[in-house]
């Protein structure tokens, strides 16, 4: 089944960024999108989460569509109700955590829980706590933001999304606000949830981590697809030459 379906995607701010970018994400499908600084990549992601409007195009969550273009060519969205039900298909890491520095870490995850979804205190906690457990946190419960590493902030930023119970998980350069050594602990919880079937988009420059983790690369570079595939086949053996020239830059 396909989660996601991104077809004829347009974006403009000043100059076009999106030009016409289709793509599928499978069920339990990890995707990993590559490309230089300026690309698109990161805009792409702020369409599919409605972070950003887009001009023209679709984007379909479980068969149904968020957006659709109307005959004049100008994207039409659903309405707002139908849009917060869609949108609780997905769930966003941020390259910055984006958490809320007054809440503690618990309070952080069974916010959402509570406010959005209309769990009660008691459920909230046992899920929340469940995941600050698989993220090797639980002795951080009572913590602030301001009190964890970079790595562990982000860990707590992964488990609010995953609390939402999302279909699909959107990263966008988790590791790209951390040290190089917290780099690792990230990459590792995404390997762990990759290894459960968890359907990802993850837009990074870790070439190694992409080929290892994904099953379907994409390098964008100008606002399009240049080339997409195989792990193996974009990375290791790309057939563009702008792939080649920017994969050359990385050790592999």
């Amino acid at each position: 089944m396909n989660i996601l379906e991104i077809k004829n995607l347009k974006k403009s701010f000043d100059t076009e960024v999106i030009k016409d970018i289709s793509l599928t994400v499978e069920e339990g499908k990890v995707v990993g999108i590559i490309g230089p600084s300026g690309s698109g990549k990161s805009t792409l992601l702020r369409c599919a989460t409605m972070l950003e409007t887009i001009d023209s195009g679709e984007i379909i969550y479980m068969n149904e569509h968020a957006v659709r273009t109307n005959p004049d060519g100008k994207a039409v969205y659903a309405s707002p109700k139908e849009l917060r039900r869609i949108q609780r298909y997905f769930g966003l890491v941020f390259q910055n955590f984006n958490l809320f520095p007054h809440y503690s870490v618990i309070k952080n995850i069974t916010d959402p829980l509570i406010t959005v979804q209309k769990k009660s205190k008691n459920e909230a906690m046992e899920i929340g706590r469940r995941l600050l457990e698989k993220m090797g946190l639980s002795d951080k419960e009572h913590a602030y933001p301001c009190q964890l590493s970079g790595g562990q902030q982000q860990r707590v930023s992964i488990a609010r999304a995953l609390a939402l119970n999302p279909k699909i998980l959107f990263f966008d350069e988790p590791t790209s606000a951390l040290d190089p050594e917290l780099t690792g602990e990230i990459l590792k919880v995404i390997r762990d949830l990759a290894q459960e079937h968890m359907t990802m988009v993850i837009v990074t420059h870790e070439m190694s981590f992409a080929r290892d983790v994904a099953d379907h690369i994409i390098f964008m570079d100008g606002g399009v697809i240049v080339e997409q595939g195989n792990p193996e086949d974009v990375i290791n053996n790309p057939k563009n030459e702008r792939t080649k020239a920017f994969l050359n830059r990385f050790e592999r």
